[in-house]
């Protein structure tokens, strides 16, 4: 019987921090450490390295998922430890686990197999605490709001026209919508409120997408909270809470330093959904990693059309990062299942099913050279797969004009994605990529939610009753048109109807409603049923989860 994530990655042999930091040149005063096999990276190291050249940037991408598993972040570790192992300095990036997931249906989310990031325990759980202090500093402003309305101070906000809500790092649907401030006038006035899933907050996409403290500070400053009764913007910075929010997040911001099994460099910073947030690790670890790597491998969240399309319209367009090449990960299992086959029968060949489910893949990478960036997709393998169902994708591939490589990571580790390495070195080094954001900063909001609508999902156009398009148009006005739109959708499917797999065509995006990030600096259209606290499913992977009598971590994986 093969062995699960978590004992391949206790048996695991890590070095040192200091001598995994010293791979890529950081000195050893420059790493705040977290015991012996986590650091966060100085401040004062990380200005130091401005002027320095940048590597290049891999996007790891891919189709859309399914529960039979696409295996994205376990490409990413193969690839960056691919990359070092044909003697390329590489560096990973990748998002820190939300809990709500590791306990909900994911029970982990460091990789698999032989291509991990370590230690993942520490990593799938508190880790250095980044999640905590996003936490502690979002309610510290839902706090300072709430007493704000209490004492009757200026700016009145309109209690009916709060705009913040409260977040927890955990699946809770029970927290969607709550009434607060019950149990009397020393209570406060009682309004309708929520809390969202911590992934979800604008602090998250704030320190996400902030180049440093300062414009950590500027961003939660704009935050608009709520409106006065005349629907004039109440900003954080009105508040005075962003110097004590700042407080919290200062040892947060700096970039935790760990590495893969094969005891290469990654960095873990960051971590909001792709699904309803921007799905992208931290701007400041991405930037520091272009500094000390040749090569910089990260991911994005699900599939191309929601962390692909967030990566390049948000954070690429913010950050002003250039991807040299992008990888699109697929399974033949998931595939199968885009072309109609159950769960229960993946194990049985079916190249029918294959070529059916390569729709999907055959739009993603589509998608991907939209955006000008050259492609290769990335076959991870389980054993079940078949020579034939293989050949098929690669036959879909080869239509495509990309080059699809059979990819053994999970079982091989670095060996399994030599070939991948190469291939994405020759595409990063062509020049070829032409890198541009799918819509320009001045095109109207709505008309950037239809052009992804469009150009992405597939469909026919997007709608939105009156209510939204009026808020649209009061945002324009307020100065706010030139943010990017981050569109909350399920993962699912390119539609808003998660059934609906392969590559769904002429489907309508109703947008049901629009939040103003104005610190994140960006708009947030949600779509179908999409929820921005998840709950957690009938049998969640929390019930497997525990300590054994060596007070060892079970049930992650």
């Amino acid at each position: 019987m093969p062995k699960s994530d978590i004992e391949i990655a206790r048996a695991a042999t890590m070095e040192s921090i200091t001598d995994v930091g010293a791979k890529i040149g950081i000195p050893e005063d420059a790493l705040l450490r977290h015991g012996h096999h986590m650091a966060k990276l100085d401040y004062g190291y990380i200005n130091g390295l401005k002027k320095k050249r940048d590597g290049k940037l891999i996007l790891v991408t891919a189709i859309t998922p399914t529960p039979a598993g696409e295996g994205k972040t376990t490409t990413t570790v193969g690839l960056g430890d691919g990359l070092n192992a044909i003697g390329k300095k590489a560096v990973i990036c990748i998002r820190e686990p939300s809990l709500g997931p590791c306990f909900g249906m994911k029970g982990g989310a460091a990789g698999g197999g032989y291509a991990q990031v370590v230690p993942m325990e520490n990593i799938n759980l508190h880790f250095t605490g980044d999640f905590h202090a996003i936490g502690a500093a979002h309610n510290l402003l839902s706090a300072m709001l709430d007493n704000h309305i209490y004492w009757g101070h200026k700016p009145a906000i309109d209690v009916r026209r709060v705009a913040w809500r409260r977040v927890l790092d955990m699946n809770d649907r029970a927290l969607r919508t709550i009434t607060a401030s019950l149990g009397g006038v020393a209570n406060g006035f009682p309004r309708e409120a929520g809390f969202d899933i911590t992934v979800a907050s604008e602090i998250m996409a704030i320190f996400c997408l902030a180049t440093d403290l300062k414009d950590l500070q500027r961003r939660i400053d704009n935050i608009v909270v709520g409106y006065t009764r005349d629907r004039k913007p109440v900003r954080a910075k009105q508040l005075k809470a962003s110097g004590a929010m700042a407080v919290l997040l200062k040892d947060a911001l700096m970039p935790n330093l760990v590495q893969t099994l094969e005891n290469n460099p990654a960095f873990i910073h960051g971590g909001p959904f792709a699904n309803i947030a921007h799905g992208c690790n931290s701007v400041m670890a991405t930037k520091t990693a272009l500094k000390l790597g040749d090569y910089v491998v990260t991911e994005a969240g699900f599939g191309a059309d929601l962390g692909a399309e967030k990566f390049f319209d948000i954070k690429c367009r913010k950050a002003g990062l250039k991807p040299a090449a992008a990888v699109v990960v697929a399974t033949v299992r998931a595939l199968k299942m885009h072309g109609g086959v159950t769960k229960a029968d993946l194990g049985k060949e079916n190249v029918k099913a294959v070529i059916a489910g390569c729709t999907n893949l055959e739009r993603h990478v589509k998608n991907v050279k939209k955006f000008g960036v050259p492609v290769v997709v990335a076959i991870n393998r389980f054993i079940t797969d078949s020579v034939k169902e293989t050949k098929a994708i690669e036959a879909t591939c080869k239509k495509l004009g990309v080059k699809a490589i059979l990819c053994n990571h999970w079982s091989d580790g670095s060996k399994g994605t030599l070939e991948l390495a190469q291939h994405v070195v020759s595409l990063a080094e062509s020049g070829k990529s032409k890198f541009k954001p799918i819509y320009p900063d001045n095109m109207s909001l709505f008309d950037k939610i239809d052009t992804v609508v469009k150009k992405v999902y597939g469909g026919s156009g997007a709608t939105a009753d009156q209510k939204v398009l009026n808020q649209l148009k009061e945002w324009e006005d307020a100065g706010y048109g030139h943010f990017p739109i981050c569109i909350a959708k399920t993962q699912y499917s390119f539609s808003t109807d998660p059934t609906l797999k392969g590559a769904p065509s002429n489907h309508i995006v109703d947008v049901r409603e629009v939040r103003l990030a104005a610190g994140a600096e960006f708009i947030v259209a949600i779509t179908g049923e999409i929820m921005t606290m998840p709950g957690l499913p009938r049998v969640p992977s929390a019930n497997t989860i525990k300590l054994n009598a060596k007070g060892e971590v079970e049930g992650l994986f």
